[in-house]
């Protein structure tokens, strides 16, 4: 294996908590418009409606307006405090930094291929300190494609100069990170997520702390067939 390539969301970036700190948030910043209703119910219905991230929050907003009866509030103000906001509650999951740190000083390239908004997306990369560790990131709205489309995965690949058959690609969902990886002929690590029970992936993670050991493996097997074949 030559290159690692990462999804964001959910793999890299813990969206779920950084979801609820922002919400959280936004609802005491945006008090004088909420305090009609409870924190709580405010915080989970934005929670209900984002869906993971797989329901823009125009639709999301709009639908919060309705519901509530926001009156005082319009939900495009709502929307652009959603973009500009969102980056300071970013959380990463445990052990980031030194995992990217780790797999660099295998002096491995290091991709990213994530669905989403350009200018947002890259805020939030930012926000977790980790830009610097990728050679090729790759945003979903700038390519005109996204996962689990295999062009996606090939553009990112053609960019970093390296064979899908030599890379492995990690992420939280089942179709769009996993089986979308191995469509377009990659390896495939599966970061385990509660909403799913088991993966057909090639690699199974819990922490980001034992992808870095992988990468390990593979190279000492390499290095062992190698040896074997030279030897015969």
């Amino acid at each position: 294996m030559k290159a690692v390539l990462f999804d964001l969301d959910g793999t890299l970036l813990n969206r779920d908590a950084s979801v609820h700190a922002f919400i959280e948030n936004q609802y005491d910043r945006l008090n004088n418009g909420l305090k009609h209703i409870p924190k709580e119910t405010y915080c989970s219905r934005f929670i209900e409606l984002d869906k993971r991230g797989y329901v823009w929050k125009d639709r999301v907003y709009k639908q919060l307006l309705t519901d509530f009866d926001l009156s005082a509030l319009q939900w495009e103000d709502m929307l652009e405090d959603y973009i500009s906001e969102f980056k300071h509650h970013c959380v990463p999951f445990n052990g980031l930094i030194e995992m990217l740190k780790e797999l660099k000083s295998m002096k491995l390239p290091v991709g990213m291929i994530t669905n989403g908004y350009g200018q947002f997306q890259m805020d939030n990369i930012e926000a977790l300190g980790i830009k610097e560790f990728f050679d090729v990131i790759v945003v979903s709205e700038w390519e005109g494609m996204k996962k689990p489309s295999q062009e996606i995965f090939h553009s990112a690949l053609e960019r970093m100069n390296v064979a899908s058959a030599e890379s492995v690609f990690v992420g939280d969902h089942p179709d769009n990170d996993v089986y979308a990886a191995q469509q377009a002929g990659m390896k495939a690590i599966w970061k385990k997520d509660s909403e799913w029970d088991q993966v057909d992936a090639d690699f199974i993670v819990k922490d980001l702390s034992e992808i870095p050991k992988i990468f390990y493996s593979l190279m000492k097997e390499a290095a062992t067939s190698k040896s074997i074949l030279h030897t015969e």
